[in-house]
């Protein structure tokens, strides 16, 4: 039974650092595209994807700590990348994120 944990154990480790790698080559190539973007909508992807992309990497480490309390946080920056996105994406319709009617 002790060699089915170990077992386990090495797999799982080895899936974390694969997934934590390939992760952090996705952001690499994320931020590229965030900033030479050629258009503001392939920005803005760009950017929700980093946030996704971080959420994941919150997801991993709460794996590999053994501990719930990381969720919150990954559930709080999908909720902030989901504004984010709202935003940007007001933005690149309208020109202006916040609308003032003085009528």
């Amino acid at each position: 039974m002790t060699e089915a944990i170990q077992l386990t154990e090495a797999i799982l480790r080895y899936t974390l650092i694969i997934c934590s790698i390939s992760i952090g080559i996705s952001l690499v190539l994320l931020l590229y595209r965030t900033f030479k973007g050629p258009t503001n909508p392939d920005r803005a992807v760009g950017l929700d994807t980093i946030g996704i992309n971080l959420m994941a990497l919150t997801g991993l480490v709460a794996i590999y700590l053994s501990t719930p309390y990381l969720n919150d946080v990954a559930l709080l920056v999908g909720i902030l990348g989901f504004l984010g996105t709202l935003a940007t994406a007001k933005y690149v319709e309208k020109g202006v994120i916040i609308d003032r009617d003085m009528d």
